[in-house]
């Protein structure tokens, strides 16, 4: 149903519609063309211009096409007959003084033969005064055979581009055409627009997963693909909703016995207490790092418009007045929509593990087609190759230790891809040919 709630046609209609539409326009077109302009008049000349043309002066035409003269050492083809032949072979020959036998006239029959053709013709020559009966139609070759055995040749010359027909053709069908094209515009558009606005809802949906659902409006099939597009939507975001709760609750529910285990401990020796509490220490700090892994990543901030150079500089400020070296270089300003926490979290965890592994960073932003891309580079030895995807999995460290003070548990880069791919992008690691890894941020602007 259309938004007025009116039923709205479907796409099949709609497209049939169209495409009747345009046969309908080109039967009318044509019908048109054949009832309104005149046949086309064929170049037909007397036989005394084809004799002035062998006595080497050709008359001058301003509408047809002139008649050349050229040697050729075997006779035109393939040969003409008919009852008229004989006949002006004859006056040819009379005219010519040769005999009849010397001439050979050549060409096609073609549907210039029809009568009402020759309609035309006789009405023109009584028009323009012609006394001649007989005469050719284009194209012809006329040759006389000469004492030596060469033939001289008499006959139209090509034509080069189009006929004064032709022409007015080509223009009907050009005129034709630009009537046509609002028509096809109009149509075009309104079957492309429901197209466009799924392209758009699964981009935004891309970027957050909490968006609004698609407005159902357009052709029957456009509704039908609306409806599953929004039903779909639902379910990933109760399925996301429910994985995320369930991880919380399994997380939340382990302190109760790491609690007891606690207490339990407390009778134990002192050597073996101090080494389960190492153990129970870590566990809770897994447990605590989880829950806010889970409370960040299903959290969605408002978006709002951010600059990211501007972004950029003040964190890398704020860790330089500790003492730690990093730098964001100056660049164009590159403003997109983003949760500006999420935003500073993803940065800010990209700029503490290249001080931390690589013992600085240097960042910079800049516009890349329809993407804004930000680099942070380290001064550190860089990782293996095929450990440049596995280190984005939870709770992955390449050193095996989980003390703070060698890098925590292995949750920082899961939250950064976390956050890049909910904002409809993605972060890449690789190594420097200079040396120094290199962390690639892309966001769609």
């Amino acid at each position: 149903m259309s938004p007025a709630g009116r039923p709205t046609a479907s796409f099949f209609v709609q497209l049939l519609t169209l495409t009747g539409l345009t046969l309908v326009a080109a039967w009318a077109i044509s019908i048109l063309l054949l009832f309104s302009l005149p046949p086309p008049i064929p170049d037909f000349y007397r036989l005394s211009e084809i004799q002035r043309t062998f006595a080497g002066s050709p008359p001058t035409f301003t509408e047809r096409r002139p008649l050349v003269l050229r040697q050729a050492s075997r006779p035109p083809g393939p040969e003409l007959e008919g009852r008229t032949m004989p006949v002006i072979r004859g006056k040819l020959a009379e005219e010519l003084g040769v005999a009849p036998e010397a001439i050979v006239i050549a060409g096609e029959r073609g549907p210039l033969s029809d009568r009402r053709i020759g309609r035309v013709l006789r009405d023109r020559a009584a028009r323009e005064g012609i006394r001649e009966e007989h005469f050719l139609i284009a194209p012809f070759q006329v040759g006389v055979r000469q004492a030596d055995g060469s033939w001289k040749v008499v006959q139209t010359q090509n034509r080069l581009g189009l006929s004064d027909w032709q022409q007015r053709l080509v223009l009907w069908f050009v005129l034709s055409a630009l009537a046509m094209a609002p028509v096809a515009w109009i149509f075009a558009r309104r079957l492309s627009a429901p197209i466009k606005l799924f392209a758009s809802a699964a981009e935004r949906l891309g970027r957050d997963p909490k968006a609004a659902p698609l407005t159902l409006k357009g052709p029957t099939e456009i509704e039908v693909a609306a409806r599953a597009f929004n039903e779909m939507q639902q379910r990933l975001r109760r399925y996301v909703e429910d994985r995320t709760a369930m991880v919380a609750a399994i997380a939340h529910d382990l302190r109760t016995p790491l609690t007891r285990l606690r207490f339990r401990i407390e009778a134990l020796p002192e050597e073996q207490r101090a080494k389960f509490s190492s153990d129970l220490d870590q566990m809770e700090e897994m447990i605590t790092a989880t829950l806010a892994f889970v409370r960040d990543t299903s959290r969605t901030g408002e978006r709002t418009p951010l600059e990211l150079s501007s972004l950029l500089e003040s964190l890398c400020d704020e860790m330089a007045e500790t003492g730690a070296r990093t730098e964001a270089e100056r660049g164009e300003k590159v403003v997109l929509e983003g949760d500006p926490m999420a935003l500073r979290r993803l940065f800010a965890n990209l700029l503490e593990n290249a001080v931390k592994f690589g013992g600085g960073a240097r960042a910079r932003v800049f516009r890349e087609e329809s993407h804004a891309v930000v680099e942070i580079d380290d001064e550190g030895p860089g990782i293996p190759p095929s450990e440049a995807e596995r280190v984005f999995e939870p709770f992955y460290r390449r050193e095996p230790s989980r003390s703070r003070q060698t890098g925590g548990i292995g949750l920082g880069l899961a939250v950064v891809r976390s956050i890049a791919r909910s904002h409809g992008g993605d972060v890449t690691l690789a190594n420097r040919s200079g040396g120094g890894l290199r962390a690639r941020v892309l966001l769609p602007l």
